[in-house]
C-alpha cells in the first residue's frame, strides 16, 4: 500500500459518518478536517459530498503522506497541512470555512487541545458554520459501555494525558469559546457525533 496507512475503525465508521454529514451540511462549502489521521475519511466522505472542498490536516507530519496517498487524484481534496490546535493562529487554514470536522482527537490528545479546538473553530467558522466532533464521550446520565471503559483505561495507560472526556466538560469548553451544542447523534460502537454552532446562530440551542 506504499505510504497509505490503514485504520479498520475508519473504514467501518466512514459510511455512518458520511450519512450524517450529508444530512447536516448544505450542498456546497469548504470543510476543514482536523486530525485527518490516515486520510481515509477525507477520501471516502469527500466523494459523497460533491459540492464541498475538503481541507485535511494533522498535527503529525508523518500522517501527511498517507493522507496524500488516499486522496490522490481527488480534485476537491486540498493538499493536507500540518495543524496544531493549540496554536494561536492556524497557518494554511482558510480565513473562513463552512464546517470543521474532527474525529477521534479529543480523547487521544491532552485536554488543552479541546479548548484549542473550540477557540480555533470560533475563529474560522462562518457565522452559520458547524463544528462536528466524533468519538466516544462520558455521559453523566447514562452508564458507560464496558468497551468504552476498557478503551479509556487503555488510553490512560498509554498516555496519562489521554482519555475519554465528559460531554459536560467538553460543552463547558465550547461555551467559553462561544459555541453551543445543537445536536447529538448516536453512532455505532458507542460513539457520538456532536454538532456545535456559534452561540446565537440560527438553529443553535
Amino acid at each position: 500500500m506504499g505510504p497509505r496507512r490503514h485504520s479498520p475503525a475508519a473504514e467501518r465508521n466512514g459510511p455512518p459518518i458520511l450519512a450524517a454529514l450529508q444530512r447536516l451540511l448544505p450542498a456546497t462549502g469548504v470543510l476543514l478536517e482536523i486530525a485527518s489521521g490516515t486520510g481515509q475519511h477525507a477520501a471516502f466522505c469527500s466523494a459523497g459530498l460533491p459540492g464541498w472542498q475538503w481541507q485535511p490536516s494533522d498535527f503529525d507530519t508523518g500522517a501527511l503522506p498517507s493522507i496524500a496517498a488516499w486522496c490522490d487524484g481527488l480534485d476537491r481534496v486540498r493538499p493536507a497541512i500540518t495543524l496544531d490546535v493549540l496554536a494561536a493562529h492556524w497557518p494554511g487554514v482558510p480565513a473562513q470555512v463552512d464546517a470543521i470536522y474532527c474525529a477521534n482527537m479529543i480523547h487521544i490528545a491532552p485536554w488543552a487541545c479541546t479548548a484549542g479546538l473550540m477557540q480555533g473553530a470560533v475563529r474560522h467558522l462562518a457565522p452559520a458554520g458547524l463544528l462536528l466532533t466524533y468519538g466516544p464521550y462520558l455521559l453523566d446520565d447514562k452508564p458507560t459501555a464496558p468497551s468504552n471503559l476498557a478503551f479509556d483505561a487503555d488510553l490512560r495507560a498509554r498516555n496519562p494525558a489521554w482519555g475519554l472526556r465528559r460531554l459536560a466538560d467538553v460543552a463547558e469548553q465550547a461555551a467559553k469559546a462561544g459555541l453551543c451544542l445543537c445536536e447529538t447523534l448516536p453512532m455505532p460502537a458507542n460513539n457520538m457525533l456532536l454538532v456545535w454552532a456559534h452561540v446565537g446562530a440560527a438553529g443553535a440551542a
